[in-house]
């Protein structure tokens, strides 16, 4: 899944974007989920759902129409993901998200220093800053997302070389690396759930495997090789 950011401060125009950018990606015919970044919490206050979230682990909406799930407190974008099916992924806000390029969405040019530049594909209309593209209309921000955007698995595992996922991402942005860089899939244990690639990094893959290989070893016929389990 590819997928991007779009960044900037209150009343910055970054909604408008969004739902533009989101349209226009699905006109390009691809499918396009979102998630939306909210400081003061999700509009619901004072509904039924919000009721039910006060004695609910979870809460879900159903109707003809749509269909949503809430849980209270805070959850990181990558425990949503595997819910979140599309060809593109748009982020509203998240500020704080390093696993993932932005487009920065500016009123005036000293907020990008504040926004994680060089996380930046660009900035989106009239204002920009220095060392950053101006992307002057929305079908240049899809082609830009389109054509960089992309998702790391946010396990900070350093197999790649680098410290964090921060700065493999800021060294994509920059050129310098590729998504595929990333090792967070290691080829000698792959776990599939649900037709989705799980990341594990060298170190929890060594624990699952050695883990596995010792359980089989107490079983009749179990030779050393490659082996598949299939856990329908």
């Amino acid at each position: 899944m590819k997928a991007a950011a779009i960044v900037g401060y209150k009343n910055s125009g970054k909604t408008t974007l969004t739902v533009e950018l989101a349209r226009t990606l699905q006109a390009r015919g691809l499918s396009v989920a979102a998630v939306k970044f909210a400081h003061h919490g999700l509009d619901v206050a004072g509904r039924d759902t919000d009721r039910l979230g006060k004695y609910c682990t979870a809460v879900a909406g159903l109707s003809d129409e749509t269909s949503m799930l809430i849980w209270p407190g805070r959850r990181r974008l990558e425990d949503l993901l595997p819910l979140m099916r599309a060809d593109f992924l748009l982020v509203e806000g998240g500020k704080s998200l390093d696993v993932l390029p932005r487009v920065l969405v500016l009123r005036e040019p000293a907020e990008a220093e504040t926004l994680k530049p060089e996380l930046a594909l660009g900035a989106y209309g009239a204002v920009t800053a220095s060392g950053l593209e101006q992307l002057a209309d929305v079908d240049a921000v899809a082609d830009a997302v389109l054509d960089k955007g992309f998702l790391l698995p946010g396990l900070n595992c350093e197999a790649c070389g680098r410290e964090s996922c921060h700065d493999m991402a800021a060294e994509i942005v920059a050129g310098d690396a590729e998504p595929g860089d990333c090792r967070a899939f290691p080829e000698n244990l792959r776990v599939e759930c649900d037709g989705k690639m799980l990341p594990l990094g060298p170190f929890v893959a060594g624990i699952v495997g050695s883990t596995i290989r010792g359980l089989l070893s107490e079983l009749k016929g179990y030779t050393p090789g490659p082996v598949t389990i299939k856990l329908d």
